[in-house]
């Protein structure tokens, strides 16, 4: 029988750094959503997925590629997408080097939608974000956070 390890709680800093960035980020999440929808009627989880398939060069990507990118399951992606297909912004086609596979890729209104919605998430991200960050921060945060991304991409597999 295996033993067990003793749970390490978290001390009062501990805590605290845990805590403020749960709720900042999900107030930052819901204010870069509420400013996306007010101004052009679209979520922040639509919109990143235009922008994953923006940042391609073919502005395509197979759908088990772009769940892993948003953090999704397929079964929920596909529901996302299939939402953002019948607005027209986003195609899905059979992997032609793959029949089991689907890919999907961004239409040329997606791309305008984008085109539109960008300064608003832009100047919300600044706002909200990273003016109120000194450079030296900012530097903090992408080391900590890549090192944590990629802790949790080696356990993932």
């Amino acid at each position: 029988m295996s033993e067990e390890r003793p749970v390490r709680w978290l001390n009062d800093a501990e805590m605290a750094a845990w805590r403020s960035y749960i709720v900042a980020t999900l107030r930052l999440r819901q204010r870069l959503h509420r400013e996306l929808t007010d101004r052009h009627d679209v979520s922040l989880t639509d919109y990143e997925v235009l922008v994953c398939l923006e940042d391609r060069p073919d502005h395509r990507m197979r759908m088990t590629e772009l769940a892993l990118m948003m953090g999704s399951t397929k079964s929920k992606l596909s529901h996302q997408v299939g939402r953002i297909e019948e607005a027209g912004l986003v195609r899905r086609v059979r992997d032609p080097e793959d029949k089991r596979g689907v890919i999907t890729e961004l239409t040329e209104q997606g791309k305008a939608l984008l085109e539109k919605a960008a300064p608003t998430h832009v100047e919300g991200v600044r706002e909200h974000l990273i003016d109120l960050l000194s450079p030296e921060e900012q530097a903090t945060i992408a080391g900590a956070f890549d090192r944590v991304l990629g802790h949790l991409s080696d356990v993932e597999g």
